[in-house]
């Protein structure tokens, strides 16, 4: 989608210059994994008009294939406006009638999945329409041979209003790779626990609980839970962090790279972004980041994140 943040300080209400950028959870996902040396692809629709033109070409400059991008000749590209703050960002969607609301499974037969190593979905693609939601069906139903599918809960209120939001939990049960913030488990399952969780998705083999500012716990296999702290970062604006750790963990998982290690990489990818106004951050500089991955407890917990760098308490 469209994106639209504040270009100048103020209540939303008198803000005169807006910044127009990209956004979206599964373009943002995309975006990341170059950066961290992952090939990737996203596969949308958008609207034959200018702002899907500045998205597939913004998108394919940062490196993914926009090969599977459809351009719907009469509906519009999908656009939102974010209320950036660093304790909260209320978000305004204007995507009914999109041109991504119009996908549907009839996309299928024109996708190649057949060298895709990770299929990545998120909860907000189904809560875009029936048919939205029949090709999200549609995926998890098709035989996957060597590809693991990866859903981001990503559940937001605002576009299940009217709907059964239930339905979430039915498309996570069929995933290999579970991503979902403690809180909106809660909303979903009744519990943001992850023991708890780990009994409502038994089939699940992957199950990530972020916790926020406090870390995120890893749950695999019949292996003991796994939890990593979060760093302390000097937040910008949250949105979009969420789709940084997702990318950073599945990187790191392609990687064949240990629980902890996939874990810290998510956390750093999301502590690039909350550095940020934008969904999708610069990446941070290779040292730090060598650096803290492989950093002890002691130094972890000391670090933190700013615009300026990276600082040691």
């Amino acid at each position: 989608m469209a994106l639209f943040v504040p270009a100048e300080p103020g209540p939303p209400e008198q803000v005169r210059r807006w910044l127009r950028t990209i956004g979206g959870a599964e373009s943002n996902v995309a975006c990341h994994l170059p950066a961290l040396g992952v090939r990737s692809g996203w596969v949308s629709a958008v609207g034959d008009d200018p702002f899907g033109r500045a998205l597939v070409r913004e998108i394919a400059a940062a490196g993914v294939d926009v090969s599977g991008v459809s351009v719907d000749p009469v509906r519009p590209t999908g656009l939102y406006v974010k209320e950036s703050g660093a304790h909260g960002s209320p978000v305004r969607y204007y995507r009914a009638g999109s041109a991504a609301s119009g996908m549907g499974p009839g996309l299928l037969p024109g996708l190649d999945l057949g060298d895709v190593r990770v299929l990545h979905l998120s909860g907000i693609t189904p809560a875009l329409s029936e048919s939205c939601l029949a090709l999200v069906r549609a995926l998890l139903d098709a035989p996957r041979g060597d590809t693991l599918v990866s859903f981001d809960v990503n559940h937001r209120p605002a576009l299940w209003a009217g709907r059964d939001a239930a339905v979430l939990a039915e498309l996570a049960a069929r995933a290999d790779i579970v991503l979902t913030g403690d809180d909106e488990a809660a909303r979903v399952w009744g519990t943001g626990e992850p023991a708890r969780l780990r009994e409502r998705l038994p089939a699940v083999g992957t199950l990530v609980v972020k916790h926020g500012e406090h870390g995120a716990t890893l749950v695999e296999g019949s292996a003991p839970p796994v939890f990593a702290p979060a760093l302390r970062v000097d937040v910008v604006e949250p949105v979009g962090a969420g789709d940084a750790f997702a990318a950073g963990f599945l990187a790191a998982t392609l990687r064949g790279a240990d629980p902890a290690t996939r874990l810290r990489r998510g956390h750093l990818q999301a502590a690039a972004t909350l550095l940020t106004h934008d969904d999708v951050g610069p990446p941070l500089a290779p040292d730090v980041l060598e650096r803290l991955v492989h950093a002890g407890e002691d130094e972890w917990a000391a670090a933190r994140l700013t615009a300026e760098g990276l600082v040691l308490a």
